[in-house]
C-alpha cells in the first residue's frame, strides 16, 4: 500500500512553534516511508477564520523548505461531499434531527434528547450521528491502545451544526477518505477525537489509517500553545533555527545544518532511525 499523509492547517491565524512540530512530524513521516505528502485547509468555519491566513500559512511553509504533492484542497469547496455522507447516513438511519442547544446539554456527554424524535414545537437545530455501543479499539504508532465507547463519551455527536456548518468530525473523516490518506500524524489534542473518526469510518465502509499522535508544544503556563491563547507567528527570517528547536521537541535531537535540504535530509534520518523505518528516503 502506498503511503499518503497530509497536513490540515485552519486558516484561523499564522502557524506558530505548534503548527510547525505538527508540520514536521507529519511531512518527515512521509519522507521516511517514500510517500505523498498532501496539504489540505481546513476551511469550513468562516466565523473563526482570519482573512489572508491561508495565503500566509502556504507561504510560511514554503519558506520553511515544505514541499506537497499536487494541488491543494479547500474544505469549503468540497461541500457537495459532505452532503453526500450525511445523506448517505440518513438514509441507513445513522442520523437525526438535534433541537437541544449547548446550554441544555450542559458540559457532559450528550444525553440523548432527541434521539426518538425532537420534543413538540422544536425544530432541527443540527445534525447528529447515532452511536452504538460497540466499543472503538485503536492503536497508535507511539505504543498506546485505546478502546472507548463513543454512546458513553462524547455521545451522538453532530456532523452538521446548527448554524448550517459541516463539523469537522464529518469533514476530516470524508477528505481523508475521499484523497486515499492512509497515515495521519498529528498532535496529541486530537487523540481523543480517533474513536469519533473510526467510527463515522465504518459507517461509510472507508479504511482506517494508521495514526501517530505526538506531543504538542506548551506554552509558559503550561497549556497548550494554540493561536487562541496568542502564540507568536513563525518568522520566515531564520527558518533553519526554528525547525532545530522543533526536532528537539520531537525527539530527533537538535539538528545543525547550513542549508534548508541539508536539514530535512539529516531530519528525515534522524526519523526514520527512531521508529525503525527501513524505506528508501526520497525528498518531496
Amino acid at each position: 500500500m502506498s503511503y499518503i499523509g497530509r497536513f490540515a492547517p485552519s486558516p484561523t491565524g499564522p502557524l506558530h512553534a505548534g503548527s510547525l512540530v505538527a508540520a514536521m512530524a507529519s511531512y518527515l513521516d512521509a519522507r521516511a516511508h517514500g510517500g505523498q505528502w498532501l496539504l489540505r485547509i481546513e476551511d469550513i468555519d468562516p466565523p473563526r477564520e482570519v482573512a489572508g491566513a491561508s495565503e500566509h500559512i502556504v507561504r510560511t511553509l514554503a519558506a520553511f523548505g515544505f514541499n506537497w504533492h499536487g494541488p491543494m484542497t479547500y474544505q469549503s469547496q468540497r461541500s457537495e461531499h459532505y452532503q453526500h455522507a450525511i445523506d448517505r447516513l440518513s438514509n441507513q438511519g445513522h442520523v437525526y434531527p438535534c433541537a437541544c442547544t449547548r446550554k441544555e446539554i450542559g458540559e457532559g456527554s450528550y444525553p440523548g434528547t432527541c434521539r426518538s424524535g425532537m420534543p413538540t414545537g422544536k425544530s432541527a437545530r443540527a445534525y447528529r450521528v447515532l452511536c452504538n455501543e460497540q466499543p472503538i479499539e485503536w492503536h497508535d504508532r507511539n505504543g498506546r491502545s485505546q478502546i472507548e465507547r463513543v454512546d458513553l463519551s462524547p455521545g451522538d455527536f453532530v456532523l452538521k451544526r446548527a448554524d448550517g456548518l459541516w463539523a469537522y468530525q464529518l469533514a476530516v473523516v470524508v477528505d481523508d477518505g475521499l484523497q486515499g490518506v492512509t497515515h495521519i500524524v498529528r498532535g496529541d489534542d486530537l487523540a481523543d477525537s480517533t474513536a469519533r473518526q473510526i467510527y463515522l469510518q465504518q459507517l461509510l465502509s472507508l479504511p482506517t489509517p494508521s495514526y501517530l499522535h505526538i506531543p504538542v508544544v506548551l506554552a509558559d503556563d503550561g497549556q497548550k500553545l494554540s493561536k487562541q491563547t496568542g502564540a507568536a507567528a513563525l518568522s520566515t527570517d531564520r527558518p533553519l533555527e526554528q525547525l532545530a528547536i522543533a526536532s528537539v521537541h520531537l525527539g530527533l535531537g537538535a539538528i545543525h545544518a547550513t542549508s534548508l535540504s541539508t536539514f530535512w535530509e539529516q531530519a528525515t534520518s534522524a526519523w526514520a532511525h527512531r521508529f525503525g523505518l527501513t524505506a528508501t528516503y526520497r525528498s518531496i
